[in-house]
């Protein structure tokens, strides 16, 4: 029997042949299409062949996953790889392939081959913190293959950027609720950091939020479905 790592392999030979290797792959930055983020990023974006340490926390997923949106929209690949278990949504389905690994060590191995097929702009690794030597194996891959791969981790150790965000709580915007029984929360703002050698710069935006409780699961590791068909 093959291994995981194998059969996705195949699989991208199969799905994507014609994958660029790396040699002829530009060595620039994957813009996240939000210009106010990719102001502070010293490359002006997700830095192909690097690592990009982003500390989970307000906002990191959902610029991240417009990030990959994004780069779809740009004419190039894109995978969120959800060890959790926790993403769902319609714009999986025809955007950024979307992976759920069997546990950590298969994420950590999935993202490796994605990072260094030489085929997708954009990686994000979710829901694993890595060791020092799947630091150095990440790193290795990513600039084998030209990816920009991000990782949402407290890790940093070989990220080229480490990135923060937290809440501005005083900058909320708000609204009346649709019960008028209180306000609740339309947009939020957060402050976000980039740190990277001799570099440092932060910048503040806005992230609308939407409201939707008839789809919003209450259990632990189970995927929140809302905007999916039942």
């Amino acid at each position: 029997m093959s291994s995981p790592a194998a059969a996705l392999q195949a699989l991208l030979a199969e799905r994507f042949p014609d994958a660029l290797p790396a040699a002829q792959r530009r060595w620039s930055a994957v813009p996240t299409g939000v210009a106010e983020l990719d102001r502070i990023f010293p490359s002006g974006g997700l830095q192909r062949g690097r690592l990009t340490a982003w500390a989970p926390g307000i906002g990191a997923p959902a610029l991240l996953r417009s990030a990959l949106l994004h780069t779809v929209a740009n004419g190039e690949r894109s995978a969120w790889i959800d060890t959790p278990h926790m993403v769902a949504g319609a714009c999986w389905r025809s955007g950024p392939v979307l992976l759920r690994p069997r546990g950590e060590t298969q994420a950590l191995r999935a993202a490796e081959v994605l990072a260094r097929s030489g085929g997708f702009a954009l990686i994000v690794l979710d829901g694993v913190h890595p060791d020092a030597t799947a630091m150095v194996r990440l790193s290795r891959a990513a600039h084998e293959g030209g990816a920009a791969l991000a990782l949402l981790t407290h890790v940093t150790a070989l990220a080229t950027v480490r990135l923060t965000s937290r809440p501005v709580v005083e900058k909320y915007a708000w609204r009346r609720s649709a019960s008028g029984e209180g306000d609740e929360v339309r947009e939020v703002r957060i402050a976000v950091e980039a740190r990277a050698s001799g570099w440092r710069a932060r910048t503040e935006l806005s992230i609308p939020v939407w409201h939707d409780d008839l789809r919003l699961s209450l259990e632990p590791r189970r995927a929140d479905r809302r905007g999916e068909r039942d």
